[in-house]
């Protein structure tokens, strides 16, 4: 089989290539050789390489600037997304489209889940370009899968894991204040990319959820990551309302795996698991990293 990836670079399209590259033949894009946002490009790419699956991990995630920069936040989570389900269409291959928590509204109170019958509502920018992604997919091709997830981390790219880290080693005497009343699902990219596996593997169509099995606040993760880590810091619990940002962030964003759930085909684990497993394969790996970046 063919995969091709873009969005390579980046936590998840780095681990699916790692995943899919064990059996398929796999091609991996980025910027600058490919911009989701170039019809023509993408659709050239895509004719040439005729790949049996597509998964798009591409994405503009960076949620407070999409509220001043509404236009690229479009043209990425939009149009980019309709430009690859259409080349897909064209040569009858799978897209599978990675979306989001954000689409949700997240007013329901925890433990409550948003599951797939649940309807939209996002609060941001970046939830509703990301929604009318998902929309213009479903609408282009019916060749898809619709993965939303969540809280994602990986030893690639930027995430969670490694800002609170670099604060606590290189800053130890500071407080570090992290948001308390915000509740997900930790989601390591290597499992998930496991998952959308199972899911070609199945013939999945259609709108899945897909992140870690449990919950917890951002502060409950930052305290579990480093006590893990065996490294001190003074972690202080704060609410959304002392941290303010220019994008509105769902207070829930803790998604049930309905449809994996029902057909038996749940590949996620638990967030401690996890994060567990992640630190003992990585831990010094990550403490090395901004020890190197440091000198």
């Amino acid at each position: 089989m063919k995969v091709m990836i873009c969005g390579g670079s980046g936590q998840l399209g780095w681990d699916c290539q790692r995943v899919f590259g064990k059996e398929h033949e796999v091609i991996a894009y980025d910027l600058p050789e490919l911009d989701i946002t170039d019809k023509e490009r993408v659709s050239s790419v895509i004719s040439r390489f005729m790949p049996d699956v597509v998964i798009n991990c591409a994405a503009y995630t960076q949620v407070d600037k999409c509220e001043t920069e509404q236009e690229i936040a479009k043209k990425v989570n939009v149009d980019g997304p309709e430009y690859i389900a259409n080349a897909c269409k064209a040569v009858n291959a799978l897209m599978i489209h990675i979306s989001t928590d954000y689409v949700f509204d997240g007013h329901k109170v925890p433990p409550h889940s948003y599951d797939e019958s649940d309807e939209a509502n996002p609060l941001s920018v970046y939830g509703k370009t990301k929604l009318e992604g998902e929309r213009r997919v479903a609408e282009m091709t019916q060749n898809h899968i619709i993965v939303r997830t969540a809280w994602l981390y990986s030893i690639n790219g930027n995430n969670f894991f490694k800002t609170i880290l670099k604060l606590a080693l290189l800053t130890p005497e500071k407080q570090i204040k992290v948001v308390n009343d915000q509740f997900g699902s930790p989601t390591w990219s290597l499992r998930l990319a496991l998952q959308l596996e199972r899911l070609v593997h199945i013939k999945g169509q259609g709108i899945y959820h897909a992140t870690s099995e449990g919950y917890c606040s951002w502060y409950e993760l930052a305290v579990y990551f480093l006590k893990k880590m065996e490294v001190p810091a003074n972690i202080i619990p704060c609410t959304t309302a002392e941290y303010p940002t220019p994008a509105k962030r769902p207070a829930n964003s803790i998604l049930e795996n309905a449809r994996l759930k029902r057909s038996d085909n749940n590949r996620m684990t638990g967030w401690r698991y996890g994060v567990d497993h992640f630190i003992s394969r990585f831990g010094q790996q990550l403490i090395d990293e901004i020890k190197t970046k440091r000198r």
